[in-house]
């Protein structure tokens, strides 16, 4: 919430690129009230709901297998706490701007990836992390 707060109001006007890395890296605000991508954001308002109700049911699950985790069991409990934190993160905007503050634009040349914001970081992180050690589980740990 605190970089969030901070690109209100530090990117200003909205939309408007702030060079941080040229040619890869710019800060720029934008707004979202539709999922990842901009899924749905044309909506009539009803996606807010829809995401807040799907953020609260998949976040309930996760906190409830991390609650059944082995407290030694680091690989599942740090994805599943990196997923759970950017949730709650993107769900405190939805409930109260009904919009989601983006402002991390990576692009190359002519690709462009979506401006997105470090909950959808912390998110990806966690599933790429959930994915890679469930790929090595049971193995040693020191030969991962």
């Amino acid at each position: 919430q605190l970089s969030k707060w901070w690109a209100i109001r530090a990117l200003q006007p909205m939309g408007l690129p702030h060079e941080v890395i040229p040619g890869f890296l710019n800060w720029t605000l934008a707004f979202n009230t539709g999922a990842a991508f901009s899924f749905l954001a044309d909506g009539a308002g009803w996606q807010r709901w829809f995401f807040v109700v799907l953020a609260v049911a998949i976040s309930a699950v996760l906190v409830a297998w991390l609650g059944r985790t082995p407290r030694r069991d680091w690989r599942t409990a740090l994805p599943l706490a990196f997923i759970i934190g950017g949730a709650l993160g993107n769900l405190v905007d939805r409930l109260h701007a009904a919009q989601v503050t983006d402002f991390i634009h990576v692009y190359f040349r002519q690709w462009n990836y979506p401006v997105f914001n470090l909950a959808d970081c912390a998110i990806t992180v966690g599933a790429v992390m959930l994915v890679v050690f469930g790929l090595f589980a049971g193995k040693p740990a020191d030969s991962v």
